[in-house]
């Protein structure tokens, strides 16, 4: 078994390739436009949604069948097609060009995998299975929306905010991490939920 590097990575500009726009491709592509990517699709056909991306400007979308071209300069590529002959060709020459591939539900053809995500605000926890049951990462992902409710969105932005101010202080090194580390407790964020809570009401 191949051990995995998690990471989060910024795709802000990067050039993405998406093979297949249906109901598998869809989200995928979704999800990709959040991150700024420059995203080309090729598709011989598209769900509404991603034809309305497309309208829109946010992705470069062009019905027809792949070619090997597609590739040129891609930074990365997710290929979401019911053909497994193209899924193994495109994974193939992605290899060839170094380029990271994913092929979607297909453990064995991709270099990367989609964790489940619980997201709250700039709070991201990724759960993954390497792609051996997507089913029990759903899962442990709907706990964890549960156990880490709405409320961690507002205080993450707050200790981003108290954060940078504790850093541009005269405080010594030590001081500074103690007290960084003292905000972020549980006690911190309870007080921290009540007092939006409160704001909240008087208004």
């Amino acid at each position: 078994m191949t051990n995995l590097f998690p990471m989060f990575m910024k795709l802000s500009g990067k050039r993405c390739l998406v093979v297949g726009a249906g109901k598998v491709g869809e989200p995928k592509i979704g999800g990709l436009i959040d991150t700024g990517a420059c995203i080309h699709v090729v598709a011989i056909a598209a769900s509404d949604q991603v034809r309305d991306w497309a309208d829109a400007g946010k992705i470069d979308l062009e019905l027809r069948a792949f070619s090997s071209s597609d590739l040129d300069g891609m930074f990365l590529a997710v290929v979401a097609t019911a053909s497994r002959s193209l899924n193994e060709r495109v994974y193939r020459e992605a290899q060839e060009r170094g380029v990271l591939c994913n092929v979607v539900d297909v453990p064995d053809l991709c270099d990367f995998f989609y964790p489940a995500i619980v997201r709250r605000g700039d709070l991201q926890i990724a759960i993954s299975t390497a792609g051996q049951s997507p089913s029990l990462a759903q899962k442990l992902r709907q706990q964890l929306e549960r156990q880490f409710g709405d409320g961690y969105a507002a205080w993450v932005e707050q200790l981003g905010e108290t954060r940078r101010l504790v850093l541009a202080s005269d405080l010594d090194k030590e001081t500074k991490w103690e007290l960084l580390h003292s905000l972020a407790s549980r006690e911190a964020f309870e007080a921290a939920l009540a007092k939006i809570s409160e704001l909240s009401a008087t208004r």
